[in-house]
């Protein structure tokens, strides 16, 4: 039978080199790696549906399976989780002291749609009671002018969201205090450059972290895995095949932090880490699979609608391709 040949863009990380450069193999198919920067692979996805395998960000595609856009379709393979309190950054000259002082704040963020900000926002819903529509929101490039949402965006009149001036920066802006808190995905320069008037809002954010993990058994999903809708409707088998391959993957990765006799990643104690990691959350610290990741997901929906990223509150079912629902996180 001749394979498949399918593009694959997605971030080189331990979890999918090996199928990046053909350790692992996607059974049926010839893979051609395309390593790259998300947010680039994001946007050709969106607008060029440009690879047949993707990586993409979750609250993105939310978007466009309410919109009724179906070129691709997920499946529950998360390439990127990331627990999120270290996202936030304060003016420290704000009088912002803890997550309740954010309310009437102006609020930074790349891109509003973007899966940290949604994560961010949820948390700062549940567990402070500090809503969406209790800041100001502004949108705009990190440390160079420009930037803007992947995706238009309809929001509720009561979220209020408008651009940083053209020739601007989140970063200059929350300097200066033209902002008093940020959202990004990495440090701003003016805190990695020891700005006192840069802070996080929560300095001990690895305690801040895994207490929340402890009360929600939550590891927020940040990016799954799409592939074009045409393809599985051709190929049925693929969306297990693929799927399959990525546990695969994962677990060569995962095996690699307890070998200790050559150490596999450039970081001493990492086995010992790896070992403290999975006493708090489990054996399989990085879900992969429907069932296993449903109670994050299902945060996720209720997230995407309460901001008016969606305009309805989604179910599980509709956002990954039914044939990966029982789908276990099992080397086969």
């Amino acid at each position: 039978m001749t394979k498949l040949a399918l593009s694959l863009a997605c971030t080189q990380t331990d979890r999918a080199a090996p199928i990046l450069d053909a350790r692992v193999r996607i059974s049926g198919c010839d893979v051609i790696p395309l390593p790259g920067v998300t947010q680039t692979i994001f946007r050709q996805v969106l607008e060029d549906q440009a690879f047949d395998i993707a990586e993409m960000s979750m609250s993105s595609h939310l978007i466009q399976v309410d919109r009724g856009v179906r070129e691709y379709v997920a499946l529950p393979v998360f390439l990127s989780r990331s627990f999120r309190h270290s996202a936030i950054y304060i003016n420290t000259k704000s009088g912002i002291k803890k997550p309740e002082d954010l309310r009437g704040c102006r609020f930074g963020v790349q891109q509003f749609q973007q899966t940290v900000g949604l994560w961010v926002r949820g948390i700062l819903t549940d567990e402070y009671g500090v809503r969406s529509q209790d800041v100001t929101w502004m949108n705009g490039g990190l440390e160079a002018p420009g930037g803007g949402e992947r995706l238009k965006l309809d929001l509720p009149e009561e979220i209020s969201l408008s651009p940083i001036p053209a020739t601007e920066t989140l970063n200059g802006m929350l300097t200066d205090g033209r902002l008093d808190a940020l959202i990004a995905t990495k440090p701003p320069s003016s805190f990695t450059n020891g700005d006192s008037r840069v802070a996080r809002l929560f300095p001990d954010y690895p305690s801040a972290e895994k207490d929340y993990f402890r009360k929600t058994g939550a590891f927020p999903i940040m990016h799954c895995v799409v592939v074009r809708q045409s393809l599985v409707d051709q190929h049925p088998w693929l969306p297990a095949e693929i799927f399959n391959a990525f546990v695969r993957a994962k677990a060569l990765a995962l095996d690699d932090m307890k070998q200790v006799n050559i150490l596999r990643l450039t970081l001493p104690w990492i086995a010992e880490t790896a070992a403290e990691v999975q006493s708090l959350m489990g054996g399989n610290i990085w879900n992969y699979g429907f069932k296993e990741s449903r109670h994050e997901i299902e945060h996720m929906l209720r997230y995407a609608h309460g901001d008016g990223l969606t305009g309805r509150h989604l179910t599980p079912e509709e956002v990954f391709d039914p044939s990966t629902f029982s789908l276990l996180d099992k080397v086969q």
